[in-house]
C-alpha cells in the first residue's frame, strides 16, 4: 500500500526551503517526521509510554545523531559502526532538550525518548540548525501533552546582514553564531558565540531569528492540522491539598523569608533550612507522613521558593545578603602550579575554578570526525565538574553532557581571543574546585588568566557572568540578579551567562522559563551584565596586565619556518632516519605539515632548550642553502685534496663544496698548503654551476684584486698534460684488450655448442 505523504514547506527568503513531511517513515513511532533541506535530510522520532514512571521528573531523552553512510563515509577506528556520540551530537542534544523540557507538564513523569538522525548529508547544510523544529514536528503529530510548538534557527551576519541558518562557509566569514530556540510568544533559548558585539546587536539577532522561527512554526501547526491532529492523551496528574498546602505555607514561609534575609553561606542556609523541614514533619502523624509524603516535599519546596523570590523583589535582599547588583567577593592567584605550562586560580564567593595550559605541536590538535564535518582544533578547553566541589559523593561514569556543554561555553568565549598567528596548539582543562552558581563562568575567568601566564599572547582578557532574574506577572515587579548562586539558578526565571571583552560580547548561553519575557527586561539584564563582567574583567587584570612575553623556563618553545616542498624529503630522509636522528641529538619534537595550497613545507620545532631549537634550524638552513651567482659567502676548510679544498659555508653547515686549486690565487698554486689550510676561514664568491662538472664553482681569487700586469697562463706544464694523454693511451689499450677477451670468449663458446 502505497502511504499517503503530508508535506510543508517553509521558505527562507533567499531561494532556500526547508521542507516538513510525514506519513512515509517510522509509523509505528508516536511522532515522526522528515525533515529536509537541499540533500540534507533529518528523521525524528517521538514515543513516550503510557505508564507514569515511578520518579518525580520528567525522564526525557533526547538522542541526536549523525549516521557516517550519511555523508557516503565509514566510520573512523578499528570498530566500522558508530558508538558513543562525539561532543558535536551531545551538543545538540542539549540545545534541543533545553528548549523542549520545559513545555511538558510538571507532573508528566512518563518515559519520553525524541531520537533525531542524520540520514543525509549536505555540505552547504549544517544539520544541527534544524533539529529543533524536527523534534517539534514530531511532538505536534503525536498525542503527548505539550503545551506549544516550538523551533530552533541559526543567525550569523555578514556585512551587517542577517542570515538565517546560514552554511558552514558563510558561518566563516560571519561575526554571529546563535542558535535561537522559541516558541511563538517567547524566546526560550540562546545560545552562540560572537566578536566582540554590543548588547543592542545582540537583541536585533535574537528579533531577527524569532521572526523566521514564527514561520516554521506556523509550517508545523499546518502539517498537524492536514495529517489529523490527535486528542491529548489522559495521564495521571498529580493529586493536589489546597489546605494541606495553606498548612505547611503557614509553617515555612515566615521561617525561610527570616533564614534568607540573614545573608549566610551556603552551608549554613542549607542547614537552617533542613532544620526547617524536619520541624514541619513533626506537625504531622507517622499515618499522615506516609499518606501525604509526595505532597509535604512539593508543598515545602513551593513556600521556600515563594518566600526567597519575595524577599528579592520586595526588599532588594538575595540569600546571601548581597543586592541584586552586586557580585561576590573574588581573588585569583596565577602561576600556582610548577610544573604546568600555565596555570590560575580564579574564586568568586563559594565557586571556584583552577586553570591549567598545555602547550603542543599541530600533531595535538583536536580531531573533529563527524560526518557533518572533519575538522581539527588547535585551541580547545575540557571543563572537569568533580562531585567534590558540591560536598557530595557520587558515582564517576565518564563526561556527562553538562561537562561538555559548559567547556564548550567557555571554549567559544575565549577562542576568538587567540591570535590567528599562534604557533601553538594550545589546550586548556578547567578543574572546578567548588561550586556554587556559575562555574562556566569561573572557568572562562581562571581560563583567560592561564593563558596570560603561559605566554599565549590573547588579543583581549575576557570575563564572563551568570545573570539571573526573577518576576511577577501579577504585579510586574521585576528583579535582575547579577553573579547568581547555584539556588538562585533554582528558583529564578531565567539563567544568562554572558562573557566578553572590554569591548563587546565573545559568547552567551540563555534559558528562560517564563513566558512572554520582554525584550526591554532582557536589554536591562545585558546591560547590567555588562557592568558586572566589567567589575570581574577589573579584577583579573589587577592579578596578571598582559600576557607574559615568553612561555616559562620549563615549557616548550615553538618556532615555525617553512621550506620549499623539494626539501620536506631531505628533512626526513630514508624511512624518517634524518628527523629522527635529528630529533634525539637536539632533544625537540619536530612535524612536518604541507600547505594545502602552496603545498610547501610548514615544519614546527618544538624544544624546552634554545640550542637544540637552534640546531635544527641549521640543519634546515644547511639542506635548504642556495647560494646567489655573483654572491660572497664566508667558508671554512673542512678537507685538504691535491687539487684544491673542501669548504664549508658557514651560514649553512653541512653544505660543501669544492674550490679548485685553480681558484685560490691569481698565481700559479703549486700546492694548496701554500695558500690555505685545515680550519682556515675566507670568503669565496659563487660563480654558479660549472657547465662541465655540473657541480658548484667558488672561487677565492675571484674577491682578490688582480694583480697589475697579469696575464692568463697556459694549464699546468707539459709533464701534467703528458701525464693525462699517457693515461688515456692506456685506458684505450685497456678496452681493446677487454674488446679482444670477449671476442676470444665467444668464439670458444660457439665452438662448445
Amino acid at each position: 500500500m502505497i502511504p499517503k505523504v503530508f508535506k510543508e514547506v517553509i521558505d527562507l527568503g533567499d531561494g532556500r526551503q526547508i521542507s516538513i513531511e510525514t506519513g512515509k517513515l517510522a509509523k509505528q513511532a508516536h511522532g515522526s517526521v522528515v525533515v529536509q533541506s537541499g540533500k540534507c535530510m533529518l528523521l525524528c522520532t517521538v514515543v513516550s509510554n503510557y505508564e507514569q514512571s515511578p520518579v518525580d521528573f520528567l525522564p526525557l531523552t533526547v538522542d541526536y545523531r549523525e549516521k557516517f553512510a550519511a555523508s557516503g563515509r565509514y566510520p573512523g577506528g578499528f570498530f566500522k559502526r558508530e558508538a558513543r556520540p562525539s561532543d558535536g551530537e551531545v551538543l545538540t542534544m542539549r540545545l534541543v532538550d533545553r528548549v523542549l523540557r520545559p513545555l511538558f507538564p510538571k507532573d508528566y513523569h512518563a518515559e519520553t525518548q525524541v531520537m533525531i538522525q542524520l540520514m543525509s548529508h549536505d555540505e552547504d547544510v549544517m544539520p544541527d540548525a534544524m533539529a529543533g523544529l524536527a523534534a517539534s514536528a514530531a511532538i505536534q503529530l503525536s498525542d503527548l501533552p505539550f503545551e506549544c510548538p516550538i523551533s530552533e534557527v541559526r543567525v550569523g551576519r555578514i556585512n551587517g546582514e542577517f542570515i538565517i541558518n546560514p552554511t558552514r562557509t558563510q558561518l566563516s566569514e560571519s561575526d554571529i553564531d546563535m542558535v535561537i530556540g522559541a516558541s511563538a510568544d517567547s524566546v526560550m533559548m540562546v545560545e552562540g558565540e560572537m566578536k566582540e558585539i554590543s548588547e543592542e546587536e545582540m537583541v536585533d539577532a535574537i528579533k531577527f531569528a524569532h521572526d523566521a522561527i514564527k514561520k516554521q512554526i506556523d509550517a508545523q501547526v499546518k502539517l498537524a492540522n492536514a495529517f489529523g491532529k490527535k486528542e491529548t492523551r489522559e495521564f495521571e496528574t498529580a493529586p493536589e491539598d489546597k489546605d494541606l498546602e495553606s498548612k505547611i505555607r503557614g509553617l515555612v514561609y515566615d521561617k525561610v523569608y527570616e533564614v534568607a534575609k540573614r545573608g549566610s553561606s551556603k552551608h549554613e542556609r542549607g542547614m537552617h533550612f533542613s532544620e526547617i523541614k524536619d520541624e514541619v514533619r513533626s506537625h504531622f502523624s507517622e499515618e499522615e507522613l506516609e499518606q501525604y509524603a509526595p505532597l509535604l516535599s512539593k508543598y515545602t519546596n513551593k513556600a521556600e521558593k515563594a518566600a526567597i523570590r519575595d524577599l528579592v523583589l520586595n526588599e532588594g535582599i538575595r540569600l546571601d545578603g548581597r543586592k541584586t547588583t552586586d557580585i561576590r567577593p573574588i581573588w585569583c592567584e596565577v602561576d600556582y602550579l610548577p610544573s604546568t605550562h600555565g596555570s590560575a586560580i580564579f574564586t568568586r564567593g563559594e565557586t571556584q575554578a583552577l586553570a591549567t595550559v598545555t602547550l603542543g605541536t599541530s600533531r595535538e590538535a583536536n580531531q573533529i570526525d563527524m560526518p557533518s564535518f572533519e575538522g581539527e582544533e588547535t585551541f580547545y578547553l575540557h571543563y572537569n565538574f568533580p562531585p567534590f566541589s558540591t560536598g557530595e559523593a557520587r558515582p564517576i561514569r565518564g563526561t556527562s553532557r553538562r561537562e561538555v556543554g559548559h567547556g564548550n561555553l567557555a571554549q567559544r568565549a575565549l577562542k576568538g581571543m587567540i591570535p590567528a598567528d599562534c604557533p601553538y596548539t594550545v589546550r586548556v582543562v578547567a578543574e572546578v574546585l567548588e561550586s556554587n552558581g556559575s562555574s562556566s563562568m569561573a572557568t572562562v575567568c581562571s581560563g583567560t588568566m592561564a593563558l596570560m601566564d603561559a605566554g599565549v599572547q590573547l588579543k583581549k582578557p575576557v570575563s564572563g557572568i551568570a545573570m539571573g532574574l526573577i518576576t511577577d506577572t501579577e504585579t510586574g515587579k521585576y528583579a535582575v540578579l547579577s553573579d547568581i548562586l547555584g539556588d538562585e539558578d533554582h528558583l529564578g526565571d531565567m539563567d544568562f551567562k554572558v562573557t566578553g571583552t572590554a569591548d563587546g560580547i565573545t559568547a552567551c548561553q540563555m534559558d528562560i522559563k517564563v513566558k512572554g519575557l520582554s525584550y526591554e527586561i532582557l536589554v536591562n539584564a545585558l546591560k547590567q551584565a555588562s557592568a558586572g563582567r566589567l567589575h570581574i574583567l577589573d579584577k583579573l587584570v589587577e592579578t596578571i596586565s598582559t600576557p607574559n612575553a615568553d612561555v616559562k623556563p620549563h615549557a616548550p618553545k615553538m618556532v615555525t619556518v617553512t621550506i620549499p616542498n623539494e626539501y620536506i624529503g631531505a628533512l626526513i630522509g630514508p624511512g624518517g632516519k634524518v628527523i629522527q636522528e635529528l630529533q634525539k641529538a637536539t632533544k625537540t619534537t619536530i612535524v612536518i605539515n604541507e600547505d594545502p595550497v602552496t603545498e610547501e613545507g610548514i615544519v614546527e620545532i618544538l624544544g624546552t632548550n634554545q640550542e637544540g631549537i637552534d640546531k635544527v634550524l641549521a640543519k634546515i638552513d644547511s639542506l635548504t642553502f642556495k647560494p646567489e651567482v655573483g654572491s660572497a659567502y664566508e667558508v671554512k676548510v673542512i678537507k685538504m685534496l691535491d687539487f684544491g679544498a673542501v669548504v664549508e659555508y658557514m651560514d649553512a653547515p653541512g653544505n660543501e663544496t669544492l674550490l679548485h686549486v685553480s681558484e685560490l690565487a691569481w698565481e700559479r698554486t703549486e700546492n694548496v698548503t701554500d695558500v690555505v689550510n685545515m680550519g682556515d676561514v675566507f670568503e669565496v664568491k659563487y660563480l654558479g654551476v660549472d657547465p662541465r662538472t655540473k657541480k658548484d664553482k667558488v672561487s677565492r681569487k675571484a674577491l682578490l684584486p688582480k694583480p697589475e700586469g697579469y696575464k692568463e697562463r697556459p694549464p699546468r706544464d707539459d709533464n701534467r698534460s703528458g701525464g693525462r694523454d699517457r693515461d688515456n693511451r692506456g685506458r684505450d689499450n685497456r678496452g681493446r684488450d677487454n674488446r679482444d677477451r670477449d671476442n676470444r670468449d665467444r668464439d670458444r663458446d660457439r665452438k662448445r655448442d
